[in-house]
Parts: structure tokens; sequence; C-alpha cells
């Protein structure tokens, strides 16, 4: 299975069309059949249906196309580090974040770093727990972010010291807006969007279940989300109330939500995470030595 032939696959399976692969390619259209041909041979799959207009993936092609997003991806990654080993340090630095206000320490570090050295540059992915640490683990990120609980087993770690401050975001017109802080009973008869950390997998962990105590599976969730961003769009419309972590979400006074924190007070750490035993090219080792200096120990 040659790399050429998965970026031809590729291309094919985003144009949707043999003629306009061929064109994108500068292939013959012969040609490029004949590759995809080999390639479902070599496979033992049928990797496209062809309709009368579009050809559209098999199950065995969508199979495929994912590994070779990934083996592509890993490629460029492997050839940018190679081609950054020189005396002037530089190249791609891969960073995956879930969420979080933290992130500004981590940023400050990032643009010292990028003064000193323009020839690095930071690729950033967001995403929960789950996406950073699938692509950590797939060697296509340098580093995660990631809110607390992390099963560390895999991973060397910095903990930071700053806190997220979990609440619930809601329209400013909403009953539970009168209030400073919201409990437990305040949540108990209203509509929730829950956050991943808050799933039944994560609850004990990030400490929902102590908080809630027996009534968490009694919930009325009617969503749940694992970016705030669109969860901050079904709050607008008035589908019910986010529990989410503070200042993700823009409760100016100009917008038309507010966040009140939970009572009892409930936080999260933070952690910056690489896999064991990983190799850095020159800007990710340096961009380590940066961190662990502005973080550890302080």
């Amino acid at each position: 299975m040659e790399l050429r032939v998965l970026k031809y696959f590729l291309t094919i399976s985003r144009e949707g069309s043999i003629t306009a692969a061929a064109n994108s390619l500068h292939l013959t259209q012969p040609t490029l059949t004949r590759q995809i041909q080999e390639l479902e041979k070599e496979l033992g799959h049928k990797l496209f249906i062809r309709g009368k207009y579009k050809i559209s993936l098999t199950p065995e092609g969508m199979i495929l196309r994912k590994r070779a997003e990934e083996i592509v991806e890993m490629v460029e990654k492997t050839e940018a580090e190679f081609s950054s080993i020189s005396d002037i340090i530089g190249g791609d630095i891969y960073i995956g974040c879930g969420e979080t206000d933290s992130m500004k320490y981590i940023a400050e570090v990032m643009k010292a770093l990028q003064i000193e050295y323009p020839e690095i540059k930071f690729h950033i992915y967001s995403g929960n727990a789950e996406d950073v640490t699938e692509k950590l683990d797939r060697g296509l990120l340098d580093f995660g972010v990631l809110i607390q609980p992390i099963d560390l087993s895999k991973y060397d770690n910095i903990e930071l010291h700053s806190k997220d401050l979990w609440g619930v975001i809601m329209r400013k017109d909403s009953p539970l807006a009168q209030k400073e802080s919201i409990t437990f009973e305040d949540l108990k008869n209203v509509p929730l969007l829950a956050s991943r950390q808050m799933s039944k997998k994560y609850s004990a962990e990030s400490g929902f279940l102590d908080w809630f105590g027996d009534e968490f599976d009694n919930l009325n969730i009617v969503a749940t989300y694992n970016l705030v961003f669109n969860a901050a769009i079904m709050v607008k419309s008035g589908m019910g109330y986010a529990v989410t972590l503070d200042k993700l979400v823009s409760t100016s006074e100009d917008s038309e939500l507010c966040f009140r924190p939970l009572s009892p007070k409930l936080e999260s750490g933070l952690d910056i995470v690489w896999k064991k035993y990983q190799v850095f090219s020159p800007a990710a080792k340096l961009f380590l030595d940066r961190l662990k200096a502005s973080f550890v120990g302080k």
C-alpha cells in the first residue's frame, strides 16, 4: 500500500468523483481508476459505490479513509520534524486542548517562545479528553492540555496550580439567574445540558457523583455536549441550563447569558500531558523545557 495511492484515494473521497479527482491530481481518469482498482484488489474489498453521477464510500472505504487520513498526517508531521532539524530551531508543535480558561497561562509560554524563535509554529486542536488522548496515542499530537480527572498511566505530566470553577450558564431571564449560586435542589427538576465530564462514566472521578449524591440518575438531562460553544447556543434557544466551567462563554452585559457557580463549590485541576518515552523534535523539547520552567515547583 503506497502513500501516493492513499492520497489518491482521499482525493476521490473528497471530490466524490473520479473525474474531478483526476483533474485535481493532474492524472488521466483511466490511470486513477486503475490505481484504485489495484488498491481494492490489494485490500480484498470494494472501497467505492459507483453511482450514475457520484461515487460514495463503502463501509470498508470509510474505515480506510480514517486510517489513510491518520497515515498521511503522521507522514507529513514526521517530514516536518526532520526538516526542522537545523541550527535554527523551528518547526511545528501540535497541542490538543480541552476547554479551559487556564489555557491562557500556557499561551503565555507559547507567545514568549515564539518571540524568541519565530520559526516555531503552534497548531492547536480542541476536543474533549477522549479526542485529545486518542490523537496523543497515535502520535498526531505532541502535548495534551486536559481537565482532570485524567488517567495518567500512559503519560508524563505537569499539573497546573490553577483550578477551574464549575457552574451553570443560563439565560439572564431564567428564574435561576436571580440567585448568586446554584444548589442541587435548584437543578433537580430543570432541563440540563451535561458536559462530558458530567457523564455517568466520569461523574465519580470528577466529583459530580458526590455533588449530586443519590439523585444523579434522576437528573433531567435533555442533551449532552463535549465543547461548550454549541451548548451555549442551545441555552440561548431556551433548551435548558448547561453545566460547564466558568469563563468559557461570554456573559458580558451585552450577552443573553449569565454564569452562576455551583454551591457547594466544585473545581477541576488541569494537566499538561505527553506520552511516556516520547521522542520530541527540537522545537517540542524546547517548549517542554519552558513549560517545566514556568510551572514545575512554582
